[in-house]
């Protein structure tokens, strides 16, 4: 059986989206003097430190990385992150994941920091596969990508070769 992978988003498509993604986000935010970036490991966080990366050459709030760690394959284990609880208490945070596709990781992602006091609090992905078994929806989005849910996305960050590709 052979593979076949058809290229949705290419690396300038995908810098064009992060910067747009990064206006909506100082936009939402223009009022807060720091912002905490969560990004669901692993391509979630990588996809963080690129709005973070970019969201800094536009805005001069403070922004702070986190990265959040959710086992995909048992969403009620316990979740840990890279920031004190303290860190983020009472302060605007973006939860940040690549593919949206059921909604479970993101829910229960949303639900661990919903624990603590927030000021403002908003979620981000890059490719919104809509089907969510979860009552859950991306504030901010690159793309809505309607698929079979036999067809795979695969985000592939390498520097200077980003990719969104269709398996």
């Amino acid at each position: 059986m052979t593979t076949t992978q058809n290229k949705i988003l290419g690396h300038d498509e995908i810098q064009h989206k992060i910067k747009r993604i990064a206006y909506q986000i100082y936009e939402t935010f223009v009022e807060e003097d720091e912002i905490v970036i969560a990004g669901i490991a692993n391509g979630g966080l990588e996809f963080a430190r690129k709005i973070q990366h970019t969201f800094n050459d536009i805005a001069d709030i403070k922004t702070t990385l986190c990265e959040v760690k959710i086992d995909k394959q048992n969403l009620l284990a316990p979740i840990s992150t890279s920031l004190d609880k303290s860190a983020y208490e009472n302060k605007a945070l973006v939860l940040a994941d690549d593919v949206l596709n059921t909604g479970g990781t993101l829910i229960y992602g949303v639900k661990h920091f919903l624990e603590v006091p927030l000021k403002k609090f908003k979620t981000v992905v890059l490719v919104d596969r809509n089907h969510k078994k979860y009552p859950i929806k991306a504030d901010f989005k690159g793309i809505s990508l309607s698929t079979s849910l036999q067809e795979h996305v695969e985000v592939l960050f390498k520097e200077g070769d980003d990719a969104v590709c269709l398996h």
